[in-house]
C-alpha cells in the first residue's frame, strides 16, 4: 500500500488544476479517499435526520399558545365584569347573559370562575367564525389546486383571534380572516410561499378598512357603552405620566390585567409560549432577540435626543416591552418561519428593523400608536431582499478566501 499511495502523490500534480489531466481530478479524488482516510473528518454524524415534521410544528405553536389563551380568558372576562360593576350592571343583555344567568355563575370580577366562563363567551365565537370562514377558502383552494390541506391554518386562525378586540363584530371577524388568507397567502401558492404573515394581514385589513371597530377607547372591552382607553393610548397622548395617573403600574402591564386586543396584554404568557418555543427550536431566538435590543437600543436613543413636545420620546424601554402587542409580536408573529427571513445573520437584521420600526411608528407618528403590525410587516416585504444581501456577503467572502 505505501508503494501505491507513492505513486498517486506522485501523479497527483498531474491531476490538479493547470496538470494535464484535470478534467480527471474528481475521480483521482475519489479513488484516494476510497482507498486513504483523509485528512478533514467528520467528527459528528454524517446524516442529519429529524422527526418533525409540519403537523408537529404547527401543533408546537399552537402548544405554546396556551398561557396566553388561558390569561386571556381571564382578562377578557375580568375587564368586562369590572366594567358591569363600574355602570352599576347586575346583568347582561343577549345570548351571553342568558348563558351565564341560567348557570348561575354571575359577573363577580373577584370570580376566577366568572372571569374565565364570561371570557370564554366571547372567545369562542370569534375563534369559531375566524374558523369556519377562513377554513372554508383553505379547503377551496386546496381542492383547486388538488392540494392536501395541512396544519398551518391552524396557528393562523389563533394567532388571528388573538390580535383582534373581544367586541369585533363577527362578520368583520370572517372579511379579515378570508383577506388574510386569500391576499396574504393563497394568491402566493399555499402554505410555505406566502411572503407576508396571514394573521397579520387580515388584521391590518380590518385596521385600514374599519378603524371604528378596531381602534379607539370603546373597543377593548366588550360591554356596549363602556369607554377604557389602554396603556399604550393615554401614553401616546401624555407619555409615562399619563399611563401612572391612570392608576396602571408596570407590573399590571406585564402581567396583562388591563384593556387591549385578546391575546396581547400579558407579556408573562407571551414569555412563557417563548420558553416553549425556544426549547422545541420552532422559533428562532435571533430573531426575538433582534426585535427586542433593536426595540431597546431604538427607545435609548429616543431617550437620549428627548422632545419637549412629544412625552413619548422619554417612554423607558421596559414600558415598550410591556404595552401593546409588542411581546405577543415579537414572539409569535415576527418568528413566523416563512416570512422571516432565512439566514441566521439576516434573522439579526430582520429583527433589529422591527424592534427600530416599532418604536419609530410609536414615537414619531401619532396616527398609530402600535407600531408592531405595521412593523412586522413592513419586515416582511424586506426579508428576502436581507437574506440576499447575506447570502452575496458571504459569496464575496469565500471568494476572497479562495
Amino acid at each position: 500500500m505505501s508503494r501505491l499511495r507513492r505513486f498517486l502523490d506522485r501523479l497527483e500534480p498531474q491531476f490538479q488544476k493547470g496538470g494535464p489531466y484535470h478534467k480527471w481530478f474528481a475521480v483521482f479524488e475519489m479513488v484516494d479517499t476510497f482507498l486513504y482516510s483523509p485528512a478533514d473528518n467528520t467528527r459528528g454524524s454524517p446524516h442529519v435526520r429529524d422527526g418533525i415534521d409540519l403537523k408537529r410544528l404547527m401543533t408546537y405553536v399552537v402548544i405554546s399558545t396556551f398561557p396566553v389563551i388561558l390569561m386571556m380568558l381571564w382578562n377578557t372576562g375580568y375587564q368586562a365584569n369590572s366594567a358591569m360593576a363600574a355602570m352599576g350592571m347586575t346583568e347582561l343583555e343577549g345570548w351571553r347573559g342568558a348563558i351565564i344567568s341560567f348557570i348561575g355563575i354571575g359577573f363577580d370580577a373577584n370570580s376566577l370562575t366568572a372571569n374565565m366562563f364570561h371570557g370564554l363567551l366571547y372567545f369562542l365565537p370569534i375563534y369559531l367564525t375566524t374558523l369556519i370562514a377562513g377554513g372554508a377558502f383553505e379547503v377551496l383552494f386546496a381542492a383547486v389546486r388538488n392540494h392536501e390541506v395541512n396544519e398551518g391554518f391552524l396557528v393562523t386562525s389563533m394567532l388571528y383571534t388573538l390580535i383582534l378586540p373581544a367586541s369585533t363584530p363577527l362578520w368583520q371577524v370572517a372579511l379579515g380572516i378570508i383577506f388574510g388568507v386569500v391576499l396574504g397567502k393563497e394568491v402566493f401558492g399555499g402554505t410555505g410561499k406566502n411572503f407576508l404573515n396571514p394573521a397579520l394581514t387580515g388584521r391590518a385589513f380590518l385596521y385600514f378598512a374599519y378603524p371604528a371597530q378596531m381602534s379607539g377607547d370603546a373597543v377593548w372591552t366588550a360591554i356596549d357603552g363602556f369607554s377604557g382607553a389602554t396603556p399604550l393610548a393615554l401614553g401616546a397622548a401624555g407619555g409615562l405620566e399619563a399611563i401612572t395617573n391612570a392608576g396602571f403600574t408596570w407590573s399590571q402591564s406585564f402581567l396583562g390585567a388591563m384593556q387591549g386586543s385578546l391575546g396581547e396584554t400579558s407579556t408573562l404568557a407571551c414569555l412563557l409560549g417563548a420558553a416553549f418555543l425556544l426549547y422545541t427550536r420552532v422559533a428562532s431566538y435571533r430573531i426575538i432577540f433582534g426585535v427586542f435590543f433593536g426595540m431597546v437600543a431604538t427607545t435609548l436613543l429616543f431617550n437620549v435626543i428627548g422632545s419637549d413636545t412629544n412625552p413619548m420620546f422619554a417612554l423607558p424601554w421596559y414600558w415598550h416591552l410591556t404595552l401593546g402587542g409588542f411581546a405577543f409580536g415579537m414572539i409569535f408573529m415576527a418568528t413566523d418561519p416563512v416570512s422571516a427571513a432565512m439566514t441566521d445573520t439576516g434573522r439579526w437584521v430582520y429583527g433589529g428593523l422591527i424592534g427600530f420600526m416599532t418604536v419609530l411608528i410609536r414615537v414619531v407618528n401619532p396616527a398609530f400608536p402600535e407600531g408592531i403590525m405595521l412593523a412586522i410587516l413592513f419586515a416582511n416585504i424586506f426579508a428576502p431582499l436581507i437574506d440576499y444581501f447575506v447570502v452575496q456577503a458571504n459569496v464575496k467572502r469565500r471568494l476572497g478566501r479562495s
